[in-house]
């Protein structure tokens, strides 16, 4: 029996309760095949690319010291769950598997804590290896006493951070309705938008993911960058070579691709989130809630910027491996490996 305190039916389900308390993280009644095929896409490639990128570092021949490939190979990781939970639990399964046990409410919760708390360990080891690269070039005083500590270390604080700070998710949920007594899917409580602490911890959800890590991975790489660049203006002056001469400098050449590589992470870190920071600070501005359809520009916003958002879980990664010239060398001997194998059974 439906116990609920608006109109439902089940197994189709009426959806009646506004878009304002409905959980980011349920099946959305309007939500359409082909956004599904869309979701496919991203877990595809992002899959792909992540295990691909922990498969060749976990091999160590890429030339990156073990504190960088402890790094990329936890981004990598971090990235891949990001895939599984946010566009295999949420997306595809909530489009082909609306009514499965996976919406009940307990796991409805957990799906929701561990698509929020995977997005905040991606984005925030993301944030302590750019710190990391800032120390390790800008800042040779510390450098030493901060390399000491073991990368493992600072992913274990980020990990459990991240976890602790969404927990409160499993309690900003209710069920929608009850069928036999058994609770169904999850929305937010009628006084998540009106309760102080409630409204304070949305805020702080959106300040400490995305704005805060974008403004310190800019931060960092601008710092990083002039320090790159003024570094290489004074060895050619100590060179006694004049700025611009196009003479081999391998040293200037590292520094460059060093510049190229951290402008490449800025800027589309920033360019892929910009869509979701427009989206949240135009509902917060014009506080509307509510969208009129699938044509609506403001549901077309959301989801774009949603898409974009997985979309920045899977190049990271891909973006610092593969502008080493020694990862695309085992990048293409990965490759070959299937046909080489293929060639020697033939023989």
């Amino acid at each position: 029996m439906c116990q609920r305190r608006d109109h439902c039916r089940f197994p189709q389900i009426t959806f009646t309760s506004t878009i304002y308390r409905r959980s980011p993280f349920e099946p959305k009644p309007s939500y359409s095949v082909s956004r599904s095929s869309e979701a496919c896409c991203i877990k595809l490639s992002g899959a792909t690319v992540n295990v691909v990128a922990v498969v060749i570092l976990s091999r160590g021949n890429c030339g990156l010291s073990g504190r960088i490939t402890s790094f990329l190979v936890s981004m990598a990781l971090a990235d891949l769950v990001v895939v599984l939970t946010s566009v295999v639990l949420n997306r595809i399964i909530g489009v082909y598997f609306p009514a499965g046990f996976l919406s009940i409410t307990p796991l409805c919760k957990l799906k929701t804590f561990l698509v929020y708390s995977a997005k905040d360990i991606s984005v925030w080891l993301t944030v302590a290896f750019t710190f990391d690269r800032f120390v390790a070039i800008c800042c040779r005083k510390i450098r030493n006493n901060f390399c000491i500590e073991k990368a493992e270390a600072v992913i274990s604080i980020v990990f459990v951070l991240s976890c602790l700070r969404n927990i409160p998710w499993c309690f900003a949920l209710e069920p929608l309705f009850f069928v036999d007594s058994t609770p169904w899917y999850c929305v937010f409580k009628l006084n998540y938008y009106s309760s102080a602490p409630w409204r304070a911890f949305s805020f702080l959800n959106h300040i400490l993911t995305p704005f805060v890590p974008l403004i310190l991975i800019l931060f960092f790489n601008v710092l990083t960058v002039r320090h790159i660049a003024v570094a290489s203006r004074i060895r050619k002056a100590l060179l006694g070579k004049k700025i611009g001469e196009a003479e081999n400098d391998s040293e200037v050449e590292n520094r460059r691709k060093s510049v190229i590589l951290l402008l490449s992470i800025s800027g589309s870190s920033i360019l892929l989130w910009m869509t979701f920071v427009v989206h949240y600070l135009y509902l917060r501005i014009a506080n509307v809630y509510n969208y009129t359809g699938n044509d609506d520009p403001v549901y077309i916003l959301q989801e774009a910027g949603y898409m974009l958002l997985l979309l920045s879980c899977c190049i990271n990664t891909f973006i610092y491996t593969v502008t080493q010239a020694r990862f695309r060398k085992e990048l293409k001997n990965l490759l070959k490996y299937p046909l080489n194998i293929i060639i020697q059974s033939i023989k």
